[in-house]
């Protein structure tokens, strides 16, 4: 059942991931986190991770000259970061790093179905602490798709140098990730057990969400995407609360609750506003 499940949420992502550019951890990871802890997890997607968003950046190659050197420095922060998660992968209990995944992500998904977006003028004094917090967030998680999403549309890059700005970040962070991985122990059969079953959900999903896109307009298809991913972070938030006695169930399905009236509340504003003349 694990394996079935994995195969569907990989798809799904797979096919998000070629209509926006990113998405692919950040839908498979709350789900697949129900089924295995990160230290399984994580190694088998950060490989597979390597190979997408190489794609992503070589089908958007033109762009990079546009977007090196204000992404550079974003480079050097990773480094630091993904030292520092890679290590704290290896140290604590599977439980606490799934809620640390779920806390941290949940925000990050509400603010962008909120779509709230304010430039930042200090672009450059950031650069290098943000790599930093997406370097740990990804080692740990494997998830940057919704920091990196909502800093790249706050400063205005065009589609083409969205796309090519996430392909160098993402690429630096599965190479460097990857490495860490290797040093600290992390590769292990079970990891590479289930590769096999997440590559065809990808060969197939990619270039089948990089068609739907052309159809459908893209800022909808987000929305609903983080809509989705808003709810199944919550339950997995949840289910992870009760696992570590952190608060009763009433508690944590009060809080799965809420979080559901709030993606409603979200959506709804933003068809009304999109119908709105």
């Amino acid at each position: 059942m694990d394996l079935v499940v994995l195969v569907l949420i990989t798809f799904v992502a797979a096919t998000v991931n070629g209509a926006l550019g990113y998405g692919f951890s950040s839908i498979t990871v709350p789900v697949a986190l129900l089924f295995y802890t990160n230290r399984i997890l994580n190694p088998a997607l950060v490989l597979v991770e390597l190979v997408i968003n190489g794609y992503v950046l070589f089908i958007n190659r033109k762009s990079i000259p546009n977007i090196w050197w204000r992404v550079a420095p974003i480079l050097i922060g990773l480094l630091i970061g993904v030292a520092i998660g890679s290590y704290i992968l290896s140290l604590v209990h599977p439980a606490w790093v799934k809620f640390v995944t779920y806390f941290m992500l949940l925000p990050l998904i509400l603010l962008q179905a909120a779509g709230i977006r304010k430039p930042i003028k200090a672009e450059k004094a950031i650069a290098i602490p943000f790599g930093v917090g997406i370097g740990t967030l990804y080692s740990v998680t494997t998830i940057s798709g919704p920091p990196l999403a909502l800093l790249f549309n706050n400063q205005g890059y065009a589609k083409q140098d969205f796309r090519a700005a996430l392909g160098v970040i993402r690429v630096g962070e599965a190479v460097f990730t990857g490495i860490a991985y290797y040093f600290i122990g992390l590769y292990s059969y079970g990891s590479m057990e289930i590769i096999p079953y997440i590559i065809p959900s990808v060969l197939l999903g990619i270039p089948l969400g990089s068609y739907l896109i052309r159809w459908m307009d893209p800022e909808s298809f987000r929305r609903i995407c983080m809509a989705f991913d808003a709810l199944v972070v919550a339950f997995g938030l949840s289910r992870v609360l009760i696992e570590l006695n952190l608060t009763t169930a009433f508690t944590t399905y009060s809080i799965l609750t809420i979080v559901m009236m709030l993606n409603a509340y979200l959506l709804f504003r933003f068809f009304r506003d999109r119908t709105v003349p």
